[in-house]
Protein backbone atom coordinates (compact mmCIF):
# COMPACT_ATOMS: atom_id res chain seq x y z
CA UNK A 1 0.00 0.00 0.00
CA UNK A 2 1.33 3.77 -1.02
CA UNK A 3 1.00 5.49 1.92
CA UNK A 4 1.75 8.71 -0.28
CA UNK A 5 4.13 10.53 2.08
CA UNK A 6 6.84 10.07 -0.10
CA UNK A 7 9.14 13.33 -0.03
CA UNK A 8 7.17 14.73 2.91
CA UNK A 9 9.39 16.29 6.09
CA UNK A 10 9.02 14.49 9.48
CA UNK A 11 9.96 15.60 12.77
CA UNK A 12 9.95 12.71 15.53
CA UNK A 13 11.22 14.10 19.04
CA UNK A 14 13.05 11.45 21.59
CA UNK A 15 14.12 9.06 18.83
CA UNK A 16 17.23 7.36 19.85
CA UNK A 17 15.60 4.34 20.70
CA UNK A 18 12.19 2.25 21.41
CA UNK A 19 8.89 3.64 20.02
CA UNK A 20 10.56 6.86 18.60
CA UNK A 21 12.87 5.29 16.66
CA UNK A 22 10.62 2.54 15.29
CA UNK A 23 8.82 5.47 14.12
CA UNK A 24 11.70 7.22 12.65
CA UNK A 25 12.25 4.50 10.65
CA UNK A 26 9.28 3.97 9.61
CA UNK A 27 8.58 6.98 7.85
CA UNK A 28 11.89 7.30 6.48
CA UNK A 29 10.97 3.72 4.53
CA UNK A 30 8.08 5.37 3.20
CA UNK A 31 10.35 8.16 1.65
CA UNK A 32 9.82 11.03 4.00
CA UNK A 33 12.97 13.19 5.37
CA UNK A 34 13.14 13.03 8.51
CA UNK A 35 14.36 14.93 11.76
CA UNK A 36 15.12 13.66 14.92
CA UNK A 37 16.03 14.43 18.24
CA UNK A 38 17.63 12.75 21.58
CA UNK A 39 19.07 13.95 24.60
CA UNK A 40 21.97 12.03 24.07
CA UNK A 41 24.77 12.43 21.83
CA UNK A 42 25.72 8.67 21.28
CA UNK A 43 21.73 7.25 21.05
CA UNK A 44 21.19 10.64 18.70
CA UNK A 45 24.01 9.73 16.41
CA UNK A 46 23.57 6.01 15.89
CA UNK A 47 19.60 6.84 14.85
CA UNK A 48 20.95 9.21 12.68
CA UNK A 49 23.12 6.26 10.88
CA UNK A 50 20.60 4.07 10.44
CA UNK A 51 18.46 6.94 9.05
CA UNK A 52 20.96 8.28 6.68
CA UNK A 53 20.61 4.83 5.09
CA UNK A 54 17.18 5.25 3.81
CA UNK A 55 16.31 9.05 3.45
CA UNK A 56 17.79 12.45 3.78
CA UNK A 57 18.13 13.16 7.96
CA UNK A 58 18.52 15.87 10.21
CA UNK A 59 19.85 14.86 13.99
CA UNK A 60 19.57 16.95 17.10
CA UNK A 61 20.80 16.55 20.61
CA UNK A 62 17.92 18.15 22.48
CA UNK A 63 15.94 17.45 25.56
CA UNK A 64 13.06 17.95 23.66
CA UNK A 65 10.80 18.66 27.37
CA UNK A 66 12.99 22.04 27.96
CA UNK A 67 10.08 24.45 27.02
CA UNK A 68 12.27 26.12 24.53
CA UNK A 69 12.91 23.07 22.96
CA UNK A 70 10.29 22.94 20.54
CA UNK A 71 11.00 26.09 19.00
CA UNK A 72 13.89 25.42 18.00
CA UNK A 73 13.38 21.66 16.73
CA UNK A 74 11.09 22.91 14.34
CA UNK A 75 13.15 26.04 13.38
CA UNK A 76 16.08 23.86 12.68
CA UNK A 77 14.03 21.28 10.87
CA UNK A 78 12.27 23.52 8.22
CA UNK A 79 15.45 25.47 8.06
CA UNK A 80 16.63 21.95 6.77
CA UNK A 81 13.86 20.96 4.57
CA UNK A 82 11.91 23.95 4.09
CA UNK A 83 8.67 22.38 5.56
CA UNK A 84 7.23 20.41 8.03
CA UNK A 85 4.33 17.98 7.42
CA UNK A 86 4.32 15.52 9.83
CA UNK A 87 4.97 15.49 13.44
CA UNK A 88 5.25 13.05 15.98
CA UNK A 89 5.78 13.98 19.29
CA UNK A 90 7.08 11.70 21.97
CA UNK A 91 8.97 11.64 24.93
CA UNK A 92 10.01 8.92 27.97
CA UNK A 93 7.63 7.75 30.12
CA UNK A 94 7.41 9.27 34.02
CA UNK A 95 8.54 6.40 37.25
CA UNK A 96 6.19 4.73 38.54
CA UNK A 97 3.86 5.60 41.53
CA UNK A 98 0.49 4.99 42.74
CA UNK A 99 -2.18 7.76 42.54
CA UNK A 100 -1.58 8.73 46.49
CA UNK A 101 2.03 8.22 46.52
CA UNK A 102 2.91 11.13 44.07
CA UNK A 103 3.89 14.79 44.83
CA UNK A 104 2.73 17.92 43.62
CA UNK A 105 6.64 17.90 41.90
CA UNK A 106 6.42 14.80 40.57
CA UNK A 107 2.48 15.79 38.92
CA UNK A 108 4.24 18.73 37.19
CA UNK A 109 7.23 16.70 35.63
CA UNK A 110 5.18 14.23 34.14
CA UNK A 111 2.33 16.95 33.13
CA UNK A 112 5.32 18.92 31.61
CA UNK A 113 7.11 15.89 29.85
CA UNK A 114 3.97 14.35 28.52
CA UNK A 115 1.37 17.37 28.15
CA UNK A 116 2.75 20.40 27.90
CA UNK A 117 5.95 19.05 25.97
CA UNK A 118 3.20 17.82 23.18
CA UNK A 119 1.26 20.71 22.96
CA UNK A 120 4.37 23.07 22.27
CA UNK A 121 5.27 21.11 19.51
CA UNK A 122 2.19 21.49 18.12
CA UNK A 123 1.95 25.19 18.34
CA UNK A 124 5.06 25.09 16.31
CA UNK A 125 4.39 22.97 13.82
CA UNK A 126 0.62 24.21 12.94
CA UNK A 127 1.70 27.27 11.26
CA UNK A 128 3.78 25.20 9.14
CA UNK A 129 1.21 22.71 8.24
CA UNK A 130 -1.53 25.87 7.87
CA UNK A 131 0.63 26.96 4.81
CA UNK A 132 0.57 24.26 2.77
CA UNK A 133 -2.89 22.83 3.91
CA UNK A 134 -1.66 19.22 4.85
CA UNK A 135 -0.30 17.98 7.73
CA UNK A 136 0.09 15.17 10.43
CA UNK A 137 0.67 14.80 13.52
CA UNK A 138 0.44 11.54 15.94
CA UNK A 139 1.44 11.74 19.37
CA UNK A 140 2.58 8.68 21.33
CA UNK A 141 0.97 7.87 24.36
CA UNK A 142 -0.10 5.04 26.02
CA UNK A 143 -2.74 2.58 26.52
CA UNK A 144 -3.41 4.07 29.92
CA UNK A 145 -5.59 6.65 28.47
CA UNK A 146 -8.68 4.28 28.62
CA UNK A 147 -7.49 1.56 30.85
CA UNK A 148 -5.34 3.24 33.66
CA UNK A 149 -2.11 1.22 34.95
CA UNK A 150 -2.50 1.23 39.11
CA UNK A 151 1.36 2.01 39.33
CA UNK A 152 1.45 4.63 36.82
CA UNK A 153 -0.17 7.13 38.24
CA UNK A 154 1.98 9.92 36.96
CA UNK A 155 1.67 8.40 33.15
CA UNK A 156 -1.99 7.97 33.40
CA UNK A 157 -2.75 11.69 34.33
CA UNK A 158 -0.59 13.20 31.83
CA UNK A 159 -1.36 11.34 28.90
CA UNK A 160 -5.35 11.20 29.59
CA UNK A 161 -4.76 15.01 29.90
CA UNK A 162 -2.76 15.03 26.36
CA UNK A 163 -5.86 13.12 24.91
CA UNK A 164 -8.21 15.20 26.07
CA UNK A 165 -6.33 18.78 24.68
CA UNK A 166 -5.93 16.64 21.13
CA UNK A 167 -9.30 15.59 21.24
CA UNK A 168 -10.55 18.76 21.04
CA UNK A 169 -7.02 20.50 18.92
CA UNK A 170 -8.33 18.44 16.09
CA UNK A 171 -11.35 19.96 15.73
CA UNK A 172 -9.58 23.37 14.74
CA UNK A 173 -7.15 21.43 12.43
CA UNK A 174 -9.47 19.32 10.15
CA UNK A 175 -10.70 22.26 8.02
CA UNK A 176 -6.73 22.93 7.33
CA UNK A 177 -6.32 19.43 6.06
CA UNK A 178 -4.58 18.36 9.27
CA UNK A 179 -5.54 15.60 11.41
CA UNK A 180 -4.43 15.13 15.20
CA UNK A 181 -4.44 11.79 16.41
CA UNK A 182 -2.84 9.02 19.25
CA UNK A 183 -0.93 6.06 19.20
CA UNK A 184 -1.48 4.41 22.07
CA UNK A 185 1.09 1.46 23.16
CA UNK A 186 0.81 -1.41 25.20
CA UNK A 187 3.12 -3.53 26.21
CA UNK A 188 6.07 -3.56 23.40
CA UNK A 189 9.95 -4.69 23.79
CA UNK A 190 11.35 -1.30 24.96
CA UNK A 191 14.18 0.06 27.42
CA UNK A 192 11.20 1.89 28.92
CA UNK A 193 9.46 -1.81 29.54
CA UNK A 194 12.36 -3.24 31.13
CA UNK A 195 13.30 -0.12 33.67
CA UNK A 196 9.44 -0.82 34.49
CA UNK A 197 10.02 -4.89 34.98
CA UNK A 198 8.50 -6.00 31.54
CA UNK A 199 10.84 -8.63 31.25
CA UNK A 200 12.90 -9.73 28.33
CA UNK A 201 10.21 -8.53 25.59
CA UNK A 202 8.89 -12.19 25.35
CA UNK A 203 5.36 -11.81 24.17
CA UNK A 204 5.52 -7.96 23.61
CA UNK A 205 4.77 -5.82 20.47
CA UNK A 206 7.71 -4.84 18.15
CA UNK A 207 8.78 -1.15 18.14
CA UNK A 208 9.06 -1.87 14.23
CA UNK A 209 5.53 -2.66 13.48
CA UNK A 210 4.56 0.52 16.42
CA UNK A 211 6.31 2.77 13.75
CA UNK A 212 4.24 1.21 10.82
CA UNK A 213 1.25 1.68 12.89
CA UNK A 214 2.23 5.38 13.32
CA UNK A 215 3.45 6.03 9.50
CA UNK A 216 -0.62 5.01 8.83
CA UNK A 217 -1.59 7.24 11.21
CA UNK A 218 0.45 10.32 9.13
CA UNK A 219 -0.51 9.08 5.93
CA UNK A 220 -2.01 10.34 2.68
CA UNK A 221 -5.31 7.54 3.05
CA UNK A 222 -5.80 8.61 6.45
CA UNK A 223 -6.95 12.15 5.70
CA UNK A 224 -10.42 11.82 7.10
CA UNK A 225 -8.80 10.09 10.77
CA UNK A 226 -8.80 11.91 13.31
CA UNK A 227 -9.22 12.86 17.19
CA UNK A 228 -8.76 9.26 17.50
CA UNK A 229 -6.64 7.56 20.60
CA UNK A 230 -6.14 3.94 18.72
CA UNK A 231 -4.98 1.64 20.84
CA UNK A 232 -1.57 -0.50 20.01
CA UNK A 233 -1.88 -3.20 22.63
CA UNK A 234 -2.65 -6.57 21.09
CA UNK A 235 -5.95 -6.78 22.81
CA UNK A 236 -5.02 -5.94 26.33
CA UNK A 237 -7.62 -2.96 26.82
CA UNK A 238 -10.85 -4.18 27.52
CA UNK A 239 -13.08 -1.92 27.44
CA UNK A 240 -15.30 -0.98 24.95
CA UNK A 241 -15.32 2.54 24.77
Amino acid sequence: MDLGIAGRVALVTAASKGLGRGSALALAAEGCKVAVCARGEDGVRAVEKELAERTEVLAMVEDVTEPDAPRRLVEATVARFGALDILVPNSGGPPQGRALEVDDEQLGAALNANLLTSVRLVREAVPHMRARRWGRICCIASQSVKQPIPTLALSNTARTALWAWSKTAAQDLIADGITLNLACPGFHATDRMKQLGGGSGEGMGDPADFGRVVAFLCSEPANYLTGVALQVDGGATLGLL
